[in-house]
């Protein structure tokens, strides 16, 4: 740290109590000066040598009597006051970064200036100040945080703006050129923990680019704002750098910022930090993380921050959405609302990713309106396949919500039903979770979740979780038994069936079918699967996967009593007259030609007979 030191006479000034300050001579006092509630009683000669002020203050009175000058409005209060009365009498004083601000504008109340006496205390200090403070970064630093009680008059002075300027100008320059000491918290480079190599008993180090930006953080929003704006306008450091500087900001003024959870504070100066960070984000796409501008939404929606600042958080996050995580969208309603989370903003986010294919945009940055080319199309089918992914993890983590109304899982679903995703695991696993933590909807609700769905898309692993699932509606079990039988019957390089019409309206049932018909059948394939019921679909396709009727006839001589009669239940209800008799029809065509063909052996084909005395789920004969 720089000091100077100021005169050559020893300090004599005694102290009487918390009070009263006075200079230790053979001479009486003739002036008693009042500053706050500290009393100094002291000499009018070498105070109205340095002092035009106090020239004026102290009226020409008969000697012997004392003057009283009330000066409680001397910026610094009683210590400035003691140190320019020092000065005065030419005792020992040592400025440095802590009171020079103080006591300059203390000299500039009591007019030391030049006019008075040539070498007065402010020449002095302004001399300090520029050879020595402003050359300093830490002593910068120091200074500028000091003037927050006496900005009006350091301002007059014009010294804040020569101190933002010389913090501005440093940190701009080459990191080559920086002597850099690490402050706060950061971690040491190898070479301080004694791994680096020396030459010539010199050490080397690298200095980060952000040097510089938790520093900054010690000064309060104006001052910061201030300095950060200086340093955008010299268009020498990186938006990247800005960003980091930024977040290092909100990590140490928003309490609990880095948890995503605003804990206590002022709600009114926490809601103005936030607005200051948003209005100096950097506007090049990407010079912050995704993952900070949700922590910044979750703020400005904690501490209700105005739409403005809402309205740019959620533009700017729908740019980069594929960069985000399940747990970074999970951003909390205010107490008070129904659900867990907050699914309305989540759908204008992903509204503003679309729009990217869609139009144009424009960035405000300083009150110019600064025009952003974009393309239609330009979102890449890889950006889209990670935002699909993430909303279907999304999806599964609200679905715990017990008070997630089934349209708004439905409607966000389908905001990216439209991209490409080679799997559907994920949105089977939403679903899942949604229908175990909403056990009492609907059939027609279940059929409807259950459409957003392809089963084609399902891996081994979901085949397999699939059709044990009990929360799942039959005709989606039934659809996973065949899809899962193809793909076997493919990679065993066997013939597979095409897909039957019973198979193809069912399909298509699962993705919007506009099929009104309300028979007891139809009932029963939206019902869901029992147990028993599972259980023999499995061993129906199990007897299938060996390719020939005996080891059908096989599996069923060892099947139970139990079973049999469950799969008997099953085939009359595959084989119902409503979803078969078109098939039915083909197939005896079919049989006087080909009657060797595979396709008599598709999933859940039985025979008329078969079909004839096999009761449906309801207990009603089926006649085809």
């Amino acid at each position: 740290m720089k000091f100077m030191k100021l005169g050559s006479k020893p300090d004599s000034f005694q102290t009487d109590g918390k009070n009263v300050r006075y200079v230790a001579t053979e001479l009486a006092s003739d002036v008693v000066i009042s500053v706050g509630d500290v009393k100094f009683y002291l000499h009018k000669f070498p105070l109205l040598a340095k002092s035009a002020r106090l020239q004026k203050l102290v009226g020409t009175v008969d000697e012997g009597n004392v003057d009283e000058v009330d000066i409680h409005d001397i910026p610094g209060g009683p210590t400035a006051f003691e140190i320019c009365a020092k000065f005065c009498y030419g005792m020992s004083v040592t400025l440095n970064a802590y009171n020079v601000v103080a006591t300059r504008c203390a000299a500039e109340y009591l007019e030391m200036h030049e006019s008075v006496e040539k070498g007065n205390l402010a020449y002095k200090i302004d001399v300090f100040l520029s050879s020595s403070i402003f050359r300093s970064w830490k002593d910068s630093i120091l200074v500028l945080q000091s003037t927050k009680s006496l900005l009006p008059l350091f301002e007059e002075l014009k010294l804040v703006s020569r101190c933002i300027e010389s913090i501005a100008s440093k940190a701009s320059v080459d990191v080559s050129d920086v002597d850099w000491s690490y402050t706060y918290n950061r971690k040491k480079l190898q070479e301080e923990n004694g791994n680096d190599t020396n030459h010539n008993g010199v050490r080397s180090r690298l200095v980060p680019q952000d040097w510089w930006v938790e520093d900054l953080c010690e000064l309060g929003m104006d001052l910061y704002k201030r300095v950060l704006v200086n340093i955008k306008n010299k268009g020498i450091i990186s938006d990247e750098v800005i960003g980091e500087a930024l977040k290092a900001y909100a990590q140490r003024r928003l309490p609990g910022f880095s948890k995503d959870m605003i804990k206590g504070g002022d709600i009114q100066k926490i809601c103005s930090i936030v607005e200051m960070i948003v209005w100096l984000l950097p506007t090049e796409r990407g010079s912050v993380s995704c993952n900070f501008l949700l922590k910044l939404l979750k703020a400005a929606i904690w501490v209700d921050s105005g739409e403005m600042v809402k309205d740019e958080l959620t533009s700017r996050i729908g740019q980069q959405l594929e960069e985000a995580s399940v747990h970074d969208l999970l951003i909390r309603n205010r107490t008070g609302d129904s659900t867990t989370y907050d699914v309305g903003i989540i759908k204008r986010i992903l509204d503003e990713f679309k729009m990217q294919d869609q139009n144009g945009g424009a960035q405000v940055e300083g009150g110019h309106e600064i025009q952003e080319a974009r393309k239609p199309g330009i979102l890449s089918e890889a950006s889209k396949l990670m935002v699909a992914k993430l909303i279907d993890g999304y999806l599964a983590e609200i679905s715990k919500d017990p008070n997630l109304s089934l349209s708004a899982f439905i409607d966000l679903a389908e905001m990216v039903s439209t991209y490409p995703r080679p799997s559907h695991d994920g949105l089977y696993r939403a679903i899942d979770m949604y229908l175990k933590e909403h056990p009492k909807i609907s059939k027609s609700e279940r059929k409807k979740i259950c459409r957003l769905m392809d089963c084609k898309k399902l891996s081994a692993d979901a085949c397999m979780h699939a059709v044990q699932n009990e929360r799942l509606p039959l005709r989606i079990v039934v659809q996973v038994l065949f899809f899962e039988q193809s793909r076997a019957a493919a990679s065993s390089g066997c013939s597979t069936p095409d897909l039957p019409k019973a198979m193809r309206d069912l399909n298509s049932g699962s993705h919007g079918s506009s099929r009104t018909a309300t028979t007891n059948t139809d009932e029963d394939w939206d019902a869901v699967a029992t147990a028993e019921e599972l259980r023999a679909l499995k061993g129906e396709i199990a007897a299938m996967r060996l390719g020939n009727g005996i080891a059908r006839s096989n599996s069923s001589n060892g099947k139970s009593n139990a079973d049999k009669a469950v799969i008997s239940k099953m085939k009359g209800l595959l084989m119902s007259k409503r979803m078969f008799s078109k098939l039915w029809l083909s197939k005896g065509k079919q049989q006087g030609e080909n009657s060797g063909s595979d396709s008599s052996e598709s999933v859940g084909l039985v025979t008329i007979e078969e079909a004839k005395s096999t009761p449906s789920r309801k207990g009603k004969h089926l006649v085809s």
